[in-house]
């Protein structure tokens, strides 16, 4: 679902300006540290790179650092708009650079139109930059533009619009040709528009083996033919003898539509005149030539993509350029070439032929999906995309002579590049796609409250929850007119006036009246929304409560405790925090609830957290946590951690735990292998056991606040039925994670 304008401005100026900053990857705290990284120790390296230039990719960034460079004249299906209104465009490319290829990226808008001017500027870059990718430049200027630079710069140019498009519909395009039972050297192709995209794609579809001959291309004055003299020379290679006098004309008995140009402009009777099996790429954005809809709806034996990410067959630009980049940085190439763009199609086409893994099923709703004509490319956030593409391009680079650092040791390039990728970070996005096969209602005690009106209404519009918010209605229906949503998108009850206030007395009344509790006691607590909240839970008119937000812990677990209870088999719940940190995800516990656990206790969490570990598709690896290591120092507190170890081991042999042991031996697996190979765990844990709230609470607030990670929770583990808890201050997206990982706990 698309989010709105207030939505995506707020996302660009909220905190931090824009959407990128630079991180020193060095410590300089000390006066030390400051010697090493400038004046004098930084002589060294200089030094170094004046004896032999090639030192530049050891001892700086160079390497892996990529100028996203435009004039903004080209921007998206915004046009000419200028190099300041781009850059959130450029910003938001250096975001996909790192996020799906960790690449490090510096956008630059040039203030030009002169190609000649844009050529030098970048040429003058060459010695900061490890590559160049052009972006959003106009055509025909784009191409003299890149020509030009890729003849006189010894790093890879790139130009996005241009190659990224064709290397990924080219690989859609060798599958559906394959599905539709014929060849690429004829295939009749119409192509509707001759800009940057479309010249590319058709130069690459004829690399790939279709025929020039066969491809009918349309500008906005028509069919580019041999009878036209306002032609440049980039539309003058694929005029034809042959004239169409429209694009329908054209399209009768083709196997082939690209649409590279604008919205609505080819309609259901085009595409029934086309041949048997016809393949549809209507690749416009966000309005494709046809819709998806119209195109299945018009032939059953279609093969058709789009653009769009909420129809089958996308095709998108991310799969392509991080990835090439990635191979050509990693075997430092001087240029991208021709075999390099192939390779990287090649790659693409073979993996949308493989068994697609559990994860990316999992990403995508749970929806199976095998190589046919709903599936000829691979998903975007298909994480094997990356070990597939980057050593297809990094081969044919070694293979073309432009590669300068070859890799030797594939299987070890393939480990790297599944580290840098992280894939086990994107646990949040694991449990939305998971609590989308099956919403739940979540009941929000704190209704009145902008932010979790907020989050609220895009649970409710990504498929997430079902919300009810709780709280005076007349408060919360004005503030959501005011901010502009639907009131039919929400549920609404007042607890003060609520017609189940009584029932949900009543039933307290029973759990609570032997614990100190009076019928009129519970009437009253009846009125508070954390309590009317937790008995909607314990009586399943809610599947789950998400609270917190303008209250103290206590006050949101303990009536969630008094009204629902622990898990049956347990004694004791416990609160978790992920731990995101450099592309590394762990599991603190626990860190909100029990303040000195006994030993038995301590094991239920181990177990309950390593199970929670588990339903983020995480492989637990349990160390439980002391000052001591496997009896260094044998004292009451390190001896109750041991007993906790021994008890889940007992417990549970599926687990992977030991302990006791300190936190550096828990993370650092050559100090655990060297000084302790007798040890069960292997490798860097992941679920950190803390023996006592004071730890555990201390830990994550220092990870929180004086690092950069990711931390997400607090996730109560253990109650009966989910109750979850956000802290105050948190944001919109904080709520909305929260809430769906509460979907996924109501679904076990």
């Amino acid at each position: 679902m698309a989010a709105s304008k207030e939505e995506a401005l707020k996302y660009h100026s909220e905190g931090r300006k824009g959407k990128i900053e630079v991180i020193a990857s060095k410590p300089c705290y000390t006066a030390r540290d400051l010697s090493l990284a400038y004046t004098p120790g930084v002589a060294e390296p200089c030094r170094e790179i004046e004896k032999n230039d090639d030192e530049v990719y050891n001892y700086t960034a160079k390497g892996n650092l990529v100028a996203v460079v435009s004039n903004g004249t080209a921007v998206l299906g915004l046009g000419d708009i200028g190099p300041h209104a781009g850059k959130p465009v450029m910003e938001g490319k250096g975001v996909l650079f790192k996020r799906f290829a960790d690449i490090d990226v510096f956008d630059i808008e040039l203030k030009t139109k002169d190609p000649k001017e844009i050529i030098r500027a970048v040429q003058l870059l060459e010695p900061t930059f490890g590559g160049i990718n052009l972006e959003d430049i106009k055509a025909p200027e784009c191409f003299e533009i890149e020509e030009e630079l890729i003849k006189t710069m010894n790093i890879p140019v790139f130009h996005d619009d241009q190659h990224g498009t064709a290397i990924i519909s080219c690989a859609a395009l060798i599958n559906a040709t394959e599905v539709a039972g014929k060849k690429l050297k004829d295939l009749k192709i119409v192509v509707s528009g001759a800009g940057a995209a479309a010249i590319s794609c058709c130069n690459h579809y004829v690399a790939a083996g279709c025929s020039l001959e066969n491809i009918a291309m349309f500008d906005t004055k028509g069919h580019i033919n041999k009878k036209r003299t306002d032609l440049n020379k980039y539309k003058q290679k694929f005029a034809q003898d042959i004239v169409y006098k429209d694009l329908a004309d054209a399209m009768k008995g083709a196997d082939v539509f690209i649409g590279l140009s604008k919205g609505n402009i080819v309609n259901q009777e085009m595409v029934k005149r086309m041949a048997k099996n016809p393949i549809v790429f209507a690749m416009a954005n966000p309005d494709p030539e046809i819709t998806y809809d119209e195109g299945i709806a018009a032939r059953t034996d279609i093969i058709m993509a789009t653009g769009r990410s909420d129809y089958p067959n996308q095709v998108n630009n991310v799969l392509g350029f991080p990835f090439i980049f990635r191979g050509a940085l990693d075997v430092r190439a001087s240029k991208i070439n021709q075999e390099m763009k192939m390779a990287a199609t090649l790659a693409l086409a073979q993996l949308a032929k493989e068994k697609v893994p559990e994860i990316v099923i999992n990403a995508y709703g749970g929806k199976e999906f095998s190589f046919g004509p709903e599936y000829i490319i691979p998903k975007p956030f298909d994480p094997r995309v990356l070990w597939y593409v980057a050593p297809a391009v990094a081969k044919a680079a070694m293979e073309t002579g432009v590669a300068r650092k070859p890799i030797t040791n594939w299987k070890a390039y393939k480990e790297e590049l599944q580290d840098r990728l992280g894939f086990s970070t994107e646990v949040t996005r694991v449990m939305v796609h998971k609590a989308q096969q099956n919403p739940k209602k979540i009941v929000y005690p704190e209704g009145e409250e902008e932010k979790i009106i907020r989050a609220a209404q895009s649970v409710y519009e990504d498929k997430i929850a079902l919300p009810i918010l709780l709280g005076n209605k007349k408060v919360i229906e004005n503030k959501i007119k005011e901010i502009g949503y639907d009131l039919k998108h929400f549920e609404i009850i007042d607890p003060e006036h609520s017609d189940k206030s009584v029932i949900y007395s009543n039933k307290f009344y029973e759990k609570r009246h032997r614990k100190g509790i009076t019928l009129h006691e519970a009437h009253l607590l009846m009125k508070q929304p954390n309590y009317f909240a937790s008995m909607m839970v314990e009586m399943n008119d809610a599947d789950a409560l998400v609270g917190g937000l303008t209250y103290h812990y206590p006050q949101t677990i303990r009536p969630a405790l008094q009204c629902i209870g622990v898990k049956e088999g347990l004694k004791v719940v416990s609160g978790m925090y992920i731990v995101i940190i450099k592309r590394k995800i762990f599991f603190f516990a626990d860190t909100t609830v029990n303040i000195d656990p006994t030993a038995e206790e301590l094991a239920e969490i181990a177990i309950t957290t390593a199970d929670a570990a588990r339903a983020f598709d995480v492989e637990p690896k349990v160390a439980m946590l002391s000052f001591s290591n496997f009896g260094s120092a044998s004292y009451p507190q390190s001896q109750k951690v041991a007993k906790a170890t021994q008890l889940v081991k007992n417990l549970r042999p599926d687990i992977m735990i030991d302990g006791e042991m300190q936190a550096d031996t828990a993370v650092v697996p050559e100090k655990l292998e060297k000084e302790f190979p007798f040890s069960t765990l292997k490798g860097t844990a992941n679920v950190l056991i803390f023996p006592d709230l004071d730890s555990g609470n201390i830990a994550y607030k220092l990870f929180q606040r004086l690092t950069d990670a990711t931390v997400i929770g607090p996730i109560i583990n253990g109650m009966k039925k989910p109750v979850h808890v956000i802290q105050r201050g948190d944001t919109v997206q904080d709520i909305i994670n929260i809430s769906a990982i509460a979907v996924v706990d109501a679904s076990k």
